[in-house]
């Protein structure tokens, strides 16, 4: 498997549900919109409105984690920036434990033992509002196996400053995933790159928008302070 490839889920009907999710919770919106990244689009993918349904949530962790398992990606912890992925990460874990304990019965002990969880974890904005870093008493064990996990990839620059900051706590990153990749595969990594769905969505700096151009202000649905 090549470090920073995208796989791409292979069941259409995975990949035809996400798309009916999104536009069934009105998340896939139109208009003039400032992406986290600092870029300008007229297309946004506000995960949340998917998100705040457990049901929803959990359907498209299970599809990833899935995804994920079968290229023999097994993490001990997910870690995803806050606030966009403050819901996944905690789905994705679940999902993960739900797979990986198939069969067994949820009531024996070693479910109840945290060493045998897949552990959920948010790293949030630093002050200067570009890093991430993981508080509230959160520590990673020296070579832990963690993967990093989104809702939205547009240039990867939020996973990536994750990727990062984890490498400086010496835990390894196995891979990253998100929801949809809509960077039309331009996003890079240098782990193994999971999405449930591509597009191809254009992308405008400040200065090259031609919304802008026409007289239109962006308006900012995310949660960055960039």
């Amino acid at each position: 498997m090549n470090a920073g490839q995208a796989h791409h889920i292979s069941d259409a009907n995975v990949a035809t549900s996400v798309e009916a999710l999104f536009k069934s919770v009105d998340a896939w919106q139109t208009g003039h919109f400032l992406l986290s990244s600092g870029l300008h689009s007229d297309q946004y993918m506000q995960c949340q409105r998917i998100l705040q349904y457990p049901v929803h949530g959990m359907h498209l962790a299970r599809a990833l984690a899935t995804k994920m398992l079968a290229a023999g990606i097994k993490p001990k912890a997910v870690v995803g920036p806050a606030l966009g992925a403050v819901h996944l990460e905690v789905f994705m874990a679940l999902a993960f434990n739900e797979i990986l304990n198939a069969g067994e019965s949820p009531i024996t002990a070693e479910h109840h033992n945290s060493e045998h969880q897949v552990r959920a974890i948010f790293a949030e904005r630093a002050e200067n509002g570009q890093d991430f870093v993981i508080r509230r008493g959160i520590e990673l064990a020296q070579g832990e196996e963690v993967i990093v996990v989104e809702d939205v990839t547009t240039t990867g620059g939020s996973a990536k400053r994750v990727v990062d900051l984890l490498t400086q706590m010496g835990a390894k990153t196995l891979a990253v995933g998100t929801i949809i990749d809509r960077s039309g595969g331009k996003a890079k990594f240098d782990q193994p790159f999971f999405s449930l769905e591509e597009l191809n969505l254009k992308t405008y700096e400040a200065s090259a928008c031609p919304m802008c151009q026409a007289g239109s202000q962006p308006i900012k649905p995310g949660s960055s302070k960039k």
